[in-house]
């Protein structure tokens, strides 16, 4: 028997069915026959075989060329989910290579990075690599942009306020911050074990959303759309408030006097200093409940990795906090974004889902008082922030967006009615068919 050369993706050569073909060897041939996979080859260049000669395989390129699209009909796709999986596995490994090498991806653009090549990996056989391009690029850069242009208050000059938290929070706690009261009571000497939850919770600040909007782009790419615009706006207008008004956090007011900073200044020496010339500075003294501990507020959201032993990662917060804006405290981004998470995913998530993301944006707001990080004052605002974006946002999807995407699918029914259409040039660019949605509109 003489025929031409086998050619054979490498889906086939380890057994993986296309979509629409038996796996096992009796499933129906071509009309003549003869097995798909044992059709001579028309091209008249091919050699001649015995059937005693290896199977030529098609070069692994043509199925790492097929991994990068995505057909828009699943039961037309290849099955590429080995390749998938292997893709995922690699990057867990860079994941961690990268954890044991560098630590944690604090540093925005890197994390993007990494994301998007975790992204990458699982939308092997269900979307064009395009599309993580396309979505993630401008998110990427608006973010970038928001980074070089956030201590732009240095340029506009605006004074700095010292009091006008204080006086907030001693309002409304009866005189006295719940910072200083926390810390009063809670604090101790050398960090408990419960400070590694509030070090792990504050930093977290740095990794969920993000993680996050990567699970929604996956999931459903319309809701990631919204949580993306939504995120980009809390972000900037929270620089509106650290630009018009500028506000020193707890550490920073204990560590001065109400004479050293009468003039407003925006980093004042007495900054820089463990402790205030006079007992707790602006926040006044403490009355430790556990001996030994300072008798004045201090900064110990970093604190907790040294109950671990890690030391590294205590050094690495404390120094990416001395390069970042240090009176961008009105309002809280902490605990604007993470409050514009549980408030997002509200509608999205189950009983269980609503109590951790709420719960997470509490734990948040609890992290950033004890350790010094913020008032209350800055916590109400970035929490009123969130929620202002959200309405924003729900109001615009009723107003526009829920109706103009009701009229295109009255649109496809009646083409429908009419007769066959084609689809959109770019409709498999857009959603994967198996994906799971979760948007829900209010």
């Amino acid at each position: 028997m003489t025929g031409g050369l086998y050619r054979v993706s490498v889906d086939e050569s380890v057994g993986f069915p296309r979509p629409g073909e038996s796996s096992g060897s009796g499933g129906e041939g071509n009309p003549d026959g003869t097995s798909p996979a044992t059709l001579p080859s028309t091209n008249p260049s091919y050699g001649k075989r015995t059937e005693s000669d290896p199977p030529e395989m098609e070069s692994v390129f043509d199925d790492l060329a097929a991994a990068s699209e995505m057909e828009s009909d699943p039961a037309s796709r290849r099955d590429l989910t080995l390749v998938r999986r292997i893709a995922i596995g690699a990057w867990v490994v860079l994941i961690a290579l990268h954890f044991v090498f560098y630590g944690v991806a604090w540093d925005r653009t890197r994390l993007i990075i990494l994301l998007c090549l975790g992204l990458a990996a699982a939308s092997i056989g269900r979307r064009k690599f395009i599309t993580i391009i396309k979505d993630w690029a401008p998110f990427a850069l608006v973010l970038i942009l928001y980074d070089w242009t956030r201590d732009i208050a240095r340029i506009v000059g605006m004074p700095t306020h010292w009091n006008l938290a204080i006086d907030f929070d001693a309002w409304l706690f009866g005189g006295r911050t719940p910072t200083a009261l926390l810390q009063e009571q809670l604090k101790q000497a050398s960090p408990p074990w419960w400070e590694v939850i509030v070090s792990v919770v504050y930093m977290s600040y740095f990794i969920v959303p993000y993680a996050v909007a990567a699970w929604l782009w996956l999931k459903d790419r319309a809701a990631w759309r919204r949580y993306a615009a939504c995120f980009v706006a809390t972000t900037f207008l929270a620089l509106v408030g650290y630009t018009l008004v500028p506000g020193a956090p707890p550490w920073a007011a204990a560590r001065c006097t109400a004479v050293e900073v009468q003039d407003y200044p925006r980093d004042p020496i007495c900054m820089y200093s463990p402790q205030a010339a006079e007992p707790g500075g602006l926040l006044g003294p403490l009355e430790p409940a556990h001996p030994d501990a300072e008798p004045y507020v201090e900064r110990i959201s970093a604190r907790g990795w040294n109950y671990l032993n890690i030391h590294m990662a205590s050094q690495l917060v404390t120094l990416g906090q001395g390069k970042s804006n240090l009176v961008a405290a009105i309002p809280s981004l902490h605990a604007g974004l993470t409050m514009l998470l549980a408030l997002f995913m509200w509608p999205r998530v189950k009983a269980l889902g609503k109590t951790l993301y709420m719960g997470y944006a509490l734990a948040m707001a609890f992290a950033l008082v004890y350790s010094a990080e913020h008032y209350i004052f800055d916590i109400v605002l970035g929490w009123a922030l969130a929620a202002a974006v959200i309405a924003a946002y729900r109001f615009i999807d009723w107003k526009w967006l829920i109706p103009r995407q009701k009229r295109r699918e009255e649109a496809a029914a009646a083409g429908a009615a009419a007769g066959p259409a084609t689809p959109p040039a770019d409709s498999s660019d857009d959603e994967d068919p198996d994906a799971e949605k979760v948007t829900t509109h209010a």
